[in-house]
C-alpha cells in the first residue's frame, strides 16, 4: 500500500481485512503481524491491535500467545457446532420468511444465485463461497429479525472459512442443491418443504467437508489490498 494513501480510518481497515477473508483473499492459519498491517495502512499497531480485536470478536480471527493474530482455521469440532447452530437458526426461521416473502425478495435473492451459478461455471470457488454466504444471510434479513441475520451472517462468514479449506466441489456445487428449488418452495408458500430442503442443503454442505490441512505461503500484504476499496 502506497504511503500517497496517508492515513486510514480503523473502520476503513477493518472493513478491508474482513472482506479479505471473506473473500478468501486471506486464508484461514494466515497470520496478521500488526507491524505489516500497520506499515500497509499507514497506522499505528495500536490501531491495527483495535481492527484484530473486533474480528476476533466476529470470530474470523484468533489471537495465540507468541504468536500474534492469525485468520481463524475452524476445527472439525467447530465447524460440527457453526453447521448445528445454522440449521437451528435458518430451519427455524423459515415460518417469518415465507410470511415476510415478497416478489422484491425473490428477485434480489434470485439475482445472488445467478452469480453463485455464473461464478461456479467460470471455476472461480472463492466467489461462489461468497454469493452463497451472502444468499442466506439476506434470505434472513427477509425475517424483519435484525439479531437473527447478523447471528446467521456471522455464521456464514464462518462457514466460508471452513468451506474455502475443507470443502471439496460438492460444497459449492448442485449436489448441495440449487438455491432456486429454495425460492420457488418459498414462494409457494411450502413452509414444511422448505424446512425440510433447508435441513438436506447445510447437513449435505457439512458432509461434503475433507478435514486435511495444506500448506499456504504467507500472504504480501504489500500486493493484498486494492487502493479501490479503502478510503484515505
Amino acid at each position: 500500500m502506497s504511503e500517497q494513501r496517508g492515513r486510514t480510518s480503523d473502520e476503513a481497515i477493518y472493513q478491508a481485512v474482513r472482506t479479505a477473508i471473506v473473500d478468501h483473499r486471506l486464508r484461514p492459519g494466515d497470520r496478521l503481524p500488526e507491524d505489516t498491517l500497520g506499515q500497509t495502512f499507514g497506522v499505528s499497531r495500536t490501531s491495527i491491535r483495535k481492527v484484530l480485536q473486533r474480528l476476533s470478536i466476529d470470530r474470523l480471527v484468533v489471537q495465540r500467545p507468541r504468536r500474534g493474530a492469525e485468520v481463524n482455521r475452524p476445527t472439525a469440532r467447530q465447524a460440527a457446532d457453526v453447521f448445528a447452530n445454522r440449521r437451528l437458526l435458518e430451519c427455524g426461521s423459515i415460518p417469518a420468511v415465507v410470511r415476510h416473502f415478497t416478489p422484491e425478495h425473490h428477485r434480489d435473492l434470485h439475482a445472488l444465485v445467478q452469480r453463485e451459478q455464473a461464478a461456479r461455471r467460470a471455476g472461480d470457488r472463492s466467489a461462489a463461497i461468497k454469493h452463497s454466504a451472502d444468499f442466506h444471510t439476506q434470505l434472513m434479513a427477509v425475517t424483519d429479525n435484525e439479531l437473527t441475520r447478523a447471528f446467521v451472517e456471522q455464521l456464514s462468514s464462518l462457514s466460508s472459512l471452513i468451506i474455502a479449506v475443507y470443502g471439496t466441489h460438492q460444497s459449492i456445487g448442485c449436489d448441495c442443491g440449487e438455491h432456486d428449488e429454495l425460492l420457488r418452495l418459498l414462494e409457494a408458500g411450502a413452509v414444511e418443504q422448505a424446512e425440510r430442503w433447508m435441513d438436506h442443503h447445510l447437513r449435505e454442505i457439512e458432509a461434503s467437508l475433507e478435514f486435511a490441512d495444506a500448506p499456504r505461503e504467507a500472504p504480501d500484504f504489500s500486493t493484498l489490498f486494492d487502493d479501490s476499496e479503502i478510503a484515505s
